[in-house]
């Protein structure tokens, strides 16, 4: 009778730590293989920014971010007006207009899922203009995107804007 006891002590050991283990190595897993959601409302952080001569002008306000599975939408608002950007997520081009034209962006996933970089380039007064935005989630609620692009003389400029999770 004692040792049919201590045999399902022992059944009950090793099952809960099967069960801990799965619960520990299973999110983990899912984790490193998943791509970085972007989702959500997104407030410009100054103090943690770093916009060096080029100032709130290309970027730094407030947006929302919609993010399906191989779409990423994003919404700003400026002087009473929005509009959207797409990009699709899968490498192709997507197109966006803006007022002075439109835009064609390529963006693309890192190897480990963790970051997005999105290569845009438009046409200003007959000059080409690429810039890059690499978009990483420094934490669930802390995004950081690096941009670089070219100024009016053709010098890179590169700027890092934080944002927090509303």
């Amino acid at each position: 009778m004692k040792r049919n006891h201590t045999n399902k002590q022992m059944s009950f050991l090793r099952m809960f730590s099967v069960v801990m283990c799965l619960l520990l190595v299973v999110p983990a897993m899912a984790n490193a293989q998943g791509k970085a959601d972007f989702a959500g409302s997104w407030a410009f952080n100054e103090s943690k920014s770093k916009m060096g001569d080029s100032g709130r002008r290309f970027g730094g306000g407030d947006f929302v971010v919609k993010q399906e599975a191989n779409l990423l939408s994003v919404e700003r608002s400026f002087n009473d007006q929005s509009f959207t950007s797409k990009y699709t997520l899968d490498g192709k081009e997507s197109v966006n207009s803006f007022g002075r034209g439109e835009s064609k962006s390529t963006a693309k996933w890192s190897d480990d899922g963790k970051s997005l970089t999105i290569v845009t380039k438009m046409n200003f007064n007959g000059t080409e203009r690429i810039s890059t935005q690499v978009w990483t989630l420094n934490d669930a609620k802390t995004l950081s995107i690096v941009s670089t692009r070219q100024n009016r003389d053709g010098d890179n400029v590169t700027t890092t804007m934080v944002y927090d999770k509303k």
